[in-house]
């Protein structure tokens, strides 16, 4: 049982809520999905008997007990040894292995462009990912024994969790315990103050931990969608840990929560936030530079922010870091893109616009029956079939701590997305400019992950090839999305791959990675080797956060956190 808890962990942190194109995915896009699908059915019933002979015979196979169809060895569904030796459970196994081969092998047939068949596979795999024995109680071994060894209260506790959830969670299943986790206790408890609040955001001042910091200073820039302590987890998981313990002066913005009214902020507003942020650590830290690092859409938003500065003259950045996130995005990147259409995003827009934003808990709800097997069906299991507890993560603590998005920053996000501004050179207007990233010289530091389903990393080092910068660097780390930025030193685990010479970097990820080596362990210590080099002198510590402009408030991680709304 613990074993299953941890795969969910695992699961569900490569699998966290992230912004980008399927923000403007509408239901209609789901009907249009299926309507390809039958449309290609009745188009030719020849093939459609074909396929349908083909899984008769398998079913007839395994009702005489001669079918070999067998579950992958790696499907965590099937590991119980009931689905081997129990024949009740081997041939429902394979009814469902059947349903799967015959779907899979009349998709192949389909004549369909790769977009088609991207999101015909998509939908296919939602019903099939339905249909699995696994997913009720008379088809699970594991539940039925679960049920036995527990005198029934397994399925007592279940029922508990799927009511709790119904009248708690907005009737999404729980993918985390929450219980165990407090702000500011054992989770974002690095010692720091807001130094500046307006009604948008937070500007939050971390306590340096060594004698002496490096003169620039470094300001992090969130994701608008999440909370802001993902940079703060566990003092073991702690990003904004390391840059103290390694002397990094380090800021962090924390977004408000839209409600309903403040549905008008759109990126302008953002960007004008991260401008005066920016300015108020130049003051408080008497810098000419400030180093900038940002992940998912909020690195989106950072390189809007810095192709303004470019723009206005403002010379004020020093580094950029961007962590899994994707400025030129292509609609194979991922299968649930393929969903997204032009007529999907101008009803996606209208409905955010009458709504004035789009709630967290929709947002959530979504995003995890894009991949229903491990965000949805798994925790159904393990909840209610099991019933056990969600595991205690503080990852996907974070994760279910979501903020709304306001309209007006959809519609923002979704044009980046339609015009591919940051490929462009000056053709699109967003945030008072014409979005050129080529007019950005600073050094740039790059990071994917291996295993990222949302931003996969060869999306991500496209990049690479969109800045006028002529220092970049690109990291790939072993992991998936959040995974990838959470990976400290001191997992036997971790590992990462960089360009083996110096110098340019090559056009495609695929020629990146013939010229790559393997590093074992955290790319951290690298990353923070690469600021500290361009982050000037050491100079003495603060012996306080903020100035006398701006003094020090609320304790960190501040009240926009924890506020409701």
């Amino acid at each position: 049982m613990a074993e299953a808890k941890v795969t969910l962990e695992n699961e569900a942190a490569q699998s966290t809520n992230a912004l980008g194109p399927l923000i403007g995915v509408a239901r209609e896009d789901f009907v249009g999905a299926v309507a390809l699908l039958l449309r290609e059915t009745a188009s030719d019933p020849a093939r459609l008997m074909k396929h349908a002979r083909s899984m008769g015979e398998d079913m007839v196979k395994i009702m005489t007990g001669k079918s070999e169809l067998a579950p992958h060895p790696k499907d965590k569904r099937f590991q119980d040894p009931a689905w081997q030796y129990n024949p009740f459970f081997r041939a429902g196994a394979q009814y469902y292995l059947a349903v799967q081969k015959g779907m899979q092998g009349w998709l192949q047939d389909l004549e369909l462009d790769e977009l088609e068949r991207n999101r015909a596979n998509f939908i296919a795999n939602i019903i099939l990912d339905g249909l699995a024995p696994t997913n009720t109680l008379a088809g699970n071994p594991l539940a039925q024994k679960q049920l036995i060894n527990s005198g029934g209260l397994s399925l007592i506790k279940g029922l508990q969790n799927a009511y709790n959830d119904m009248v708690h969670n907005k009737g999404m299943v729980s993918q985390v315990d929450k219980r165990p986790f407090k702000l500011g206790e054992n989770i974002a408890t690095s010692k720091g103050n807001v130094v500046h609040c307006t009604e948008m955001y937070e500007l939050i001042q971390y306590a340096p931990t060594t004698d002496e910091v490096y003169e620039v200073p470094q300001l992090t820039i969130p994701p608008q969608i999440n909370k802001m302590y993902i940079n703060d987890l566990s003092p073991e998981k702690s990003i904004i840990k390391w840059q103290l313990d390694n002397g990094v002066h380090t800021f962090v913005i924390s977004w408000r929560n839209p409600s309903k009214e403040q549905g008008v902020w759109g990126m302008d507003d953002y960007i004008s936030s991260c401008e005066e942020a920016l300015e108020i650590v130049k003051d408080i830290t008497d810098s000419a530079k400030v180093n900038v690092s940002a992940g998912c859409s909020g690195g989106q938003t950072a390189s809007v922010l810095v192709s303004k500065l470019a723009a206005t003259g403002n010379d004020i950045l020093g580094t950029l870091t961007l962590m899994v996130c994707v400025l030129h995005p292509k609609q194979t990147d991922i299968e649930a893109a393929s969903l997204v259409s032009d007529n999907g995003m101008k009803l996606a827009r209208r409905r955010a616009d009458k709504a004035g934003i789009i709630k967290a808990d929709d947002l959530a709800r979504g995003f995890a029956w894009l991949r229903p097997n491990d965000l949805v069906w798994g925790y159904v299991i393990n909840n209610y079939l099991l019933g056990m507890d969600p595991p205690a993560f503080d990852v996907l603590f974070w994760n279910s701590d979501a903020t709304n998005l306001s309209a007006s920053l959809m519609g923002d996000f979704l044009t980046l997305y339609e015009t591919l501004a940051f490929t462009k050179k000056g053709e699109v207007e967003m945030a008072d400019h014409k979005v050129d990233l080529s007019k950005v010289t600073a050094n740039l530091f790059i990071i994917g992950g291996v295993t990222d389903h949302i931003t996969p990393w060869k999306a991500t080092y496209r990049s690479t090839q969109l800045f006028g910068s002529k220092d970049v660097t690109y990291v790939l780390s072993q992991s998936g999305h959040m995974q990838a930025i959470l990976n400290p030193p001191g997992n036997p685990k971790a590992k990462y791959f960089v360009q083996k010479k110096k110098g340019k970097l090559p056009a495609t990820a695929d020629e990146w990675l013939q010229g790559t080596k393997e590093v074992p362990g955290s790319w951290w210590p690298f990353w923070i080797e690469w600021i500290q080099k361009r982050s000037g002198d050491k100079v003495p510590a603060p012996e306080h956060v903020g100035n006398e402009s701006y003094p020090a408030m609320e304790s960190a991680p501040g009240l926009y956190v924890v506020e409701e709304v």
